[in-house]
């Protein structure tokens, strides 16, 4: 078992952490308070190749593995969750999907000017009535002959603003259930695609969150994504690998809020010494350090199972489930840390405490991971596959 990074992952991580902290850090607060949308920010992102680092270059992509990707989506998180957020959505639900099961023709169309971040991407799955439940999709598309027609609203959208292109989810045939459900690339400035107001959000203020309205949308057929009845398996296949983007995420505001603190335990002095020398103070610290590792591990292991052609659907889980509470903990935990310091922005961990929540939310809730977790606990699986030929990433 080897646990030492490569030469090659050592500096994606320096240069995402430098990035972070010398492009980002500067006016995060700012861009939080007022809900800006980090233009300059995102393309410096993608002038460093952070919009698609595992898109084969052939594409336009970094063609680097998932731990590069999560070793970056770590170090920005840390800092900026509404970058980080793009940032996921771009590399591990649009542009993944794209390259795993779209055509040569979407790919050469698409996922060359979304892998340089030319264009940003949405994926379009939870409506007002179909979050965690992704069967009981509303919207509809039906087929016309040579085209589909995309009726139907969708929520809680990341990048609904500003994305080119949306991956949307649709029901095309209601009697076959999940069966029938299909994954269509729809380009936001066709005729009957509206973009709802931005959400004013809890945390990753800056990331632009709508709902976005379909309304007799023509749709080619050439942009169905994969076999007639294939959307649902699309969905569910790409949110997995998409978990593991989250899971990093959140291990990113993990570590950004024991990071701070350490550093603020030692700065601040009471009773005569650094705070840090205080027992009360101190095993705060040790609790931090220790599960930011576990969490870090998890992460890293799911990563490194998809990049193996493994079966990660259960790591992911485990990864998000965990990272995402320990998020939520540490980021308390660091405002505690604070006092009351922490209960204001200039110090960033209350920003860090915001978001962390949505963690526990967006691409599958602490419930739903615990669901597919226990389905494989029942079934009898080993948590860690013992062969590369147990599930392949592709159908």
């Amino acid at each position: 078992m080897h646990f030492e990074l490569s030469e090659e992952h050592l500096a994606v991580k320096e240069a995402a952490r430098e990035f972070a902290q010398k492009e980002l850090k500067p006016g995060v607060i700012e861009r939080d308070k007022n809900m800006t949308y980090p233009t300059e920010q995102v393309r410096k992102m993608a002038e460093l190749g952070f919009l698609g680092m595992m898109v084969s270059p052939e594409y336009g992509g970094g063609g680097m593995d998932t731990i590069s990707y999560v070793l970056a989506m770590e170090e920005i998180s840390k800092v900026d969750n509404s970058c980080s957020v793009i940032m996921s959505v771009n590399n591990s639900l649009v542009c993944w999907g794209l390259e795993t099961f779209g055509t040569e023709a979407q790919k050469q169309k698409y996922l060359t000017k979304l892998a340089t971040g030319e264009w940003i991407g949405a994926f379009c799955l939870s409506e007002p009535e179909a979050g965690s439940d992704a069967t009981s999709q509303r919207t509809t598309a039906i087929d016309m002959g040579d085209h589909y027609l995309l009726n139907g609203t969708k929520n809680w959208i990341t990048n609904g603003g500003t994305s080119k292109v949306h991956l949307v989810i649709a029901q095309t045939d209601a009697e076959k259930g999940h069966r029938g459900i299909n994954a269509f690339i729809v380009e936001t400035d066709w005729e009957g695609v509206q973009i709802g107001g931005k959400e004013d959000k809890l945390g990753i203020r800056s990331s632009d969150t709508h709902t976005i309205m379909y309304s007799d949308v023509k749709v080619p057929k050439e942009n169905r994504i994969g076999e007639d009845g294939f959307g649902f398996k699309f969905a569910m296949k790409t949110l997995t690998g998409g978990r593991i983007g989250i899971a990093a995420q959140a291990l990113g505001i993990a570590a950004g809020s024991y990071e701070l603190s350490l550093a603020y335990s030692q700065e601040r002095e009471a009773f005569g010494k650094p705070i840090s020398q205080h027992q009360a103070i101190a095993f705060k610290l040790a609790d931090m350090s220790v599960e930011t590792e576990a969490a870090r591990l998890l992460v890293y292991r799911a990563a490194w199972l998809k990049d193996q052609h493994m079966d990660y659907s259960a790591a992911s889980s485990m990864a998000k489930l965990y990272a995402s509470e320990v998020a939520m903990r540490h980021s308390v935990e660091a405002v505690q840390v604070h006092g009351g310091y922490g209960f204001v922005k200039e110090y960033h961990v209350e920003r860090l405490m915001r978001d962390a929540k949505i963690t526990q939310i967006y691409e599958g809730t602490s419930e739903v991971q615990r669901i597919v977790i226990s389905r494989t606990a029942l079934k009898g699986k080993p948590y860690v596959p013992v062969s590369k030929n147990a599930v392949a990433e592709k159908v």
